[in-house]
């Protein structure tokens, strides 16, 4: 997957790590982005013990608020919520749990982004299965 000088690690307001990729439209075989939420769900699934929650259409709820505003490039946008916990320890753990898989379509790119998981291994994981997208 070819990257983009604005892909891999970014920080929002600075302590959040946060990882971006964009996909090119034209160069993968995914097609829609239900398609791509579906990827995930399946890559979720498949793991030992991640726990899908749900997916999330953040552009119809955004788009359906008075007043709520879509950047105009943004044609689609969901959230697909998992969980890795696999230990409890500390309540302080379940401000970062569950976790969430951003994905934004826009006309010529899909836009996939994430906070990074503070089990780096877990991050790889999520990072693996961005890569394995079918481009």
């Amino acid at each position: 997957m070819k990257k983009d000088e604005l892909d891999g690690k970014m920080s929002i307001s600075g302590d959040l790590p946060n990882f971006l990729e964009r996909v090119i439209k034209k160069k993968t075989t995914i097609g829609t982005l239900d398609k791509l939420c579906q990827y995930f769900y399946d890559q979720i699934e498949k793991h030992p013990f991640a726990k899908y929650i749900g997916t999330f259409d953040h552009y119809s709820h955004t788009a359906g608020i008075e007043g709520g505003i879509v950047e105009k490039t943004i044609t689609a946008a969901k959230v697909v919520l998992f969980c890795f916990g696999k230990k409890l320890l500390d309540p302080k753990i379940l401000s970062v749990r569950p976790r969430a898989i951003g994905l934004c379509e826009t006309p010529t790119h899909y836009v996939i982004s994430f906070l990074e998981v503070p089990n780096p291994s877990l991050t790889e994981t999520m990072i693996k299965w961005v890569d394995n997208i079918d481009v």
